[in-house]
């Protein structure tokens, strides 16, 4: 059994990755090539060609068909092959590759590696901040040699920001905080809500003032493998709650940590925001930011999981601070093992 559920939507790569060239990608330990048809339209193959299993993301482009590189198989959109490597011979209908169900949505493009017959398109978790008017969206993609629930643990406890992210987002006060978790169905949620601090440098910038603040952090995990946190600051005077605060700056951190193997991960991040939404300049600048923050962490899950491997004997100890994760755990195990039966 693997630890990941497999009738899911993944997110598969950026819209921006996936163009006429095959894209190799492994999904959930399967090896996919992906690319756009002459509509544009998302093709995923399994990538390896039926023949003698070259990869067919080095293979070459023939308008919506592709032909292996090796021997020259030509195979349809579909996975069909449509010529044999020797003209003469009729095309074998019974050769063919494996496909699967593709989506775009939210500037991601989407993966169903699970049983066909179940991939609705209505399952594809609601990053509704992404396509939202009054928000603009952009983000970047990491992978980490760790398994995906790693990462997950730590966008669940947010905790680390005073060490790990020391100088841009973290503050000792993130410490000092008390902390809520719930789960709602296939949600659950951690809320920390940090009265009258000082703001770090990343958000005292984004609200061009000094002054004390009110700061917000709501962790979701969305089944299968997403986290959006709800974060931002606005001045004490606003009156902002933890349920309301729409006064200061605000943004949602977009993430999506999809299996590549048991011991790494795809991680697409980003963050949707609803201020200085027309500054492009401004965009690309909080962009590279970002990536530096999120590279801070990828060091430390990186380290995590060699340290994991090297103690075989050693388990993960979990603190209060680590309930977001643990209920997340919990939460795909149980959709695991539904699955399996």
């Amino acid at each position: 059994m693997t630890s990941w559920i497999t009738n899911a939507w993944y997110v598969a790569a950026w819209d921006s990755e996936v163009d006429r060239q095959p894209l190799a990608r492994t999904i959930c330990g399967v090896p996919v090539a992906l690319y756009r048809k002459l509509d544009r339209t998302v093709v995923a193959l399994r990538d390896a060609c039926p023949h003698r299993l070259l990869p067919l993301s080095m293979g070459i482009k023939e308008g919506d068909s592709v032909r292996c590189r090796y021997h020259g198989l030509k195979l349809s959109a579909q996975g069909i092959a449509e010529e044999m490597p020797l003209k003469a011979d009729a095309p074998n209908a019974g050769l063919c590759v494996e496909t699967f169900t593709t989506a775009e949505r939210h500037r991601f493009v989407w993966i169903w590696v699970g049983d066909k017959a179940l991939a609705d398109p209505a399952l594809i978790p609601d990053l509704w901040p992404c396509s939202a008017p009054g928000w603009t969206f952009d983000g970047g993609y990491y992978p980490i040699g760790c398994d995906y629930r790693l990462v997950i643990d730590n966008l669940m406890d947010l905790t680390h920001e005073t060490y790990v992210h020391a100088g841009s987002i973290g503050q000792p006060e993130l410490m000092e905080a008390p902390i809520q978790t719930s789960v709602e169905g296939d949600t659950v949620y951690v809320k920390r809500w940090m009265p009258g601090i000082e703001a770090p440098p990343f958000w005292r910038d984004a609200l061009k003032r000094d002054g004390p603040v009110d700061r917000w952090q709501v962790c979701q995990f969305v089944a299968p493998a997403a986290v959006i946190i709800d974060v931002g600051v606005s001045p004490v005077e606003a009156g902002d709650t933890l349920d309301s605060h729409d006064h200061g700056v605000r943004g949602f951190v977009i993430d999506f940590m999809t299996p590549r193997t048991e011991t790494s991960t795809h991680y697409f991040w980003g963050m949707a925001r609803n201020f200085d939404i027309d500054d492009l300049g401004f965009t690309v600048r909080f962009k590279a930011q970002q990536a530096r923050v999120f590279a801070q962490d990828v060091e430390v899950l990186e380290a995590q999981q060699k340290s994991i491997d090297a103690n075989p004997d050693l388990r993960l100890a979990a603190f209060n601070i680590d309930q977001g994760g643990v209920r997340t755990r919990q939460l795909i195990a149980r959709k695991i093992g539904a699955s399996a039966r």
